[in-house]
């Protein structure tokens, strides 16, 4: 079964790599097959890292959107969730299930799961306008590819 989801006027996605933008008027798009994406709104640029917890997000990002690059930013990630661990020891639960996510490829899911400690870090709700839903596109979201790197982002 296909997903459908609709693009906002002028709103980005990214879909394997590629980044795809509504026009004037919303937009309406299926996917037939599996196919990593995130949404504009979900995508935090490097700019916005104003904590750990968005320093994690970041790097988890590069390897879902980017797996061309993904040694290299899955030995960042090593890297920062250990500085995360040190910063935050009250979350120790949460970035164990993050770095299980990571380890089985399932990056979307781990995304979701780390926007929650933004969430804790600033005592309320994340940023507006930052990162919001997306997935993989099979069903399961999240499950499946890797993706990206740097400086490629909408």
């Amino acid at each position: 079964m296909p997903l459908k989801f609709v693009l906002r006027p002028n709103e980005k996605v990214i879909i394997n790599g590629a980044v795809i933008g509504a026009g004037d008027r919303p937009g309406s798009f299926f996917l037939y097959n599996t196919a990593n994406f995130l949404r504009g709104r979900e995508v935090l640029k490097e700019e916005q890292i104003d904590c750990i917890e968005k320093k994690l997000y970041f790097v988890i990002q590069l390897v879902y959107i980017f797996p061309e690059d993904s040694t290299l930013n899955l030995q960042r990630f090593a890297s920062i969730l250990d500085e995360t661990r040190e910063a935050r020891p009250d979350a120790a639960k949460t970035l164990d299930e993050i770095m299980h996510l990571v380890e089985n490829r399932n990056y979307y899911r781990a995304l979701k799961l780390c926007r929650k400690l933004f969430k804790a870090a600033d005592g309320g709700g994340a940023e507006s306008g930052s990162v919001g839903e997306g997935g993989a596109i099979d069903g399961n979201a999240g499950d499946g590819q890797d993706p990206p790197a740097a400086d490629r982002m909408p």
